[in-house]
């Protein structure tokens, strides 16, 4: 089992050319990150659609990449536009059940934690009621800095594992040298990941083992923690050499995530029999 992310050459439009070639290359699961960063609200004719492609395809949705918002912004200091952004984090929760996963992957807001810390945790009590009646859980993703870290365990210490969890995106983890230690330090907590790979330098969604990510350490640490589902690469072609080639890139992408998944079924079983 694979997973693949929706927007891997687009994040907007519609899906459909994109869920079939994932389907066609051979992935069972899928990243749902079209209109991530958008204000667009998914209605029920859109998710009904969505669930029947999911349902044709035999593919499974994993997780859902919940919006950030523009102007609908969860961690927004107008309040207006805090309530709007808990409102279109509700709908991709619905979303998220709709299609039958339970985890969403959001972003804390930028900037000092200690200014914007009583408006995240506002937002996150008004969601709480939504997701638990839904059944999903909210993954925090990481940033590529400690302190990124320092503010997803500082907001994990506050709530329980049966409403927040960690994401790790091993391509912000890789832009600073104790991007992997942090994880090892929560690995528990861990319920969604985002794999792929960069030089260190960038954020640039490449292609596993093309960069300098420690995919031996990290298989190491997957095979300890909490997350129990299967590697669910967010790729992106535009660092990539294949051109239009979307079939190249995702069967190529596939071969990569087959390979991490065997180092981690390799580091499970040292682990258990150790």
């Amino acid at each position: 089992m694979l997973s693949m992310t929706t927007d891997y050459r687009t994040g907007t439009g519609c899906p459909e050319p994109y869920l079939r070639r994932i389907a066609d290359a051979g992935f069972s699961h899928i990243h749902w990150c079209h209109q991530w960063d958008t204000d667009f609200l998914y209605g029920p004719a859109e998710t009904d659609q969505i669930a029947d492609w999911l349902g044709e395809l035999n593919l499974v949705l994993l997780d859902l990449h919940a919006s950030a918002g523009k102007e609908k912004a969860w961690g927004s200091s107008r309040e207006y536009e805090r309530r709007a952004g808990v409102e279109l984090v509700a709908n991709r929760i619905e979303m998220t059940a709709r299609l039958g996963s339970e985890v969403v992957i959001m972003h804390l807001p930028g900037g000092a934690f200690e200014e914007h810390s009583p408006r995240v945790q506002r937002s996150l009590d008004e969601l709480r009621p939504c997701a638990a009646m839904h059944g999903v859980r909210i993954a925090l993703e990481n940033g590529g800095s400690h302190q990124s870290f320092d503010d997803i365990e500082r907001v994990l210490d506050a709530y329980g594992p049966d409403y927040l969890g960690l994401c790790y995106d091993s391509g912000h983890g890789n832009l600073f040298p104790e991007g992997l230690d942090r994880l090892d330090r929560i690995r528990d907590r861990l319920i969604s990941v985002h794999l792929h790979d960069n030089d260190g330098s960038a954020d640039q969604h490449r292609l596993l083992f093309t960069g300098s990510v420690d995919w031996g350490r990290l298989a190491g640490i997957l095979a300890r923690s909490g997350y129990e589902k299967c590697v669910s690469m967010e790729l992106s072609m535009r660092n990539e050499p294949y051109g239009d080639d979307e079939d190249a890139f995702l069967r190529k992408g596939f071969e990569t995530g087959d390979r991490l998944a065997g180092m981690i079924a390799s580091a499970k079983k040292t682990a258990d029999s150790s």
